[in-house]
């Protein structure tokens, strides 16, 4: 009709095939739960800007769709370092990189994590994007959750502080998509934190680009390699 704006025929086909690829994931995640006891615990990790909280918080809306409390949330971006402790380290200009976390609590939280099905609740930090700081006690593990999925960068880096996460995940998922839609999406993301887009770009190209070929090489150490639609 006119007058009215209309998605293109690739975009309709992106979205498609980005449901397809989330449903997927679900079943796959749920075929895991059927074979395992107790607590399982998921990781999502991939470079940055793959869409790795999308399809953390889609998994477990999922399965708490079907069951409350069956499932939640436990990011590592909830481990970042505070933005004064970085300038006190000289480290605020590369926020993301490995150094920037708080690796040791994070690993911590995961161990306890493991060990609190159905005997206690777990509180863990959250990361405020509009604060650029991390929330202390943000999101809970309840002591009923079955499934806990965490996500981040470094699930898999073998350094770091971050060697002890693999053996504490039960699946490890690299996510993986096309780097310019992955460029895109971070663009974004730091223009709508307040950079210009100069700023945001020399970002990009500086600090999320090095990560990302660092993360790149912890693909192998990863069980599955899922392949996430090119949407932005």
């Amino acid at each position: 009709m006119a007058g009215i704006a209309c998605c293109t025929s690739s975009t309709w086909t992106r979205r498609t095939a980005n449901v397809r690829a989330m449903a997927r994931l679900t079943d796959d995640v749920a075929r895991l739960l059927d074979e395992r006891s107790g607590r399982v615990v998921v990781g999502l990790t991939g470079p940055p800007g793959v869409g790795k909280s999308t399809a953390a918080a889609h998994l477990v809306d999922e399965f708490n769709s079907a069951q409350h409390d069956f499932a939640a949330l436990l990011p590592m971006d909830g481990f970042h370092l505070a933005n004064a402790q970085l300038a006190r380290l000289g480290r605020k200009g590369r926020k993301g990189a490995p150094d920037t976390f708080d690796a040791a609590g994070f690993l911590v939280a995961l161990a306890r994590v493991r060990d609190a099905y159905q005997t206690a609740d777990v509180y863990v930090p959250r990361f405020d994007r509009a604060m650029e700081e991390s929330v202390a006690a943000g999101l809970v593990v309840p002591a009923a959750a079955r499934l806990v999925v965490t996500e981040g960068n470094y699930l898999a880096l073998p350094s770091n502080g971050f060697a002890g996460a693999r053996e504490l995940i039960d699946r490890l998922y690299y996510l993986s998509g096309a780097d310019e839609v992955r460029r895109q999406r971070l663009l974004a993301r730091h223009i709508a934190g307040g950079r210009s887009l100069i700023a945001a770009e020399h970002w990009v190209r500086a600090v999320d680009e090095p990560n990302a070929r660092l993360i790149a090489e912890t693909q192998v150490r990863c069980d599955r390699t899922w392949e996430m639609a090119d949407r932005p």
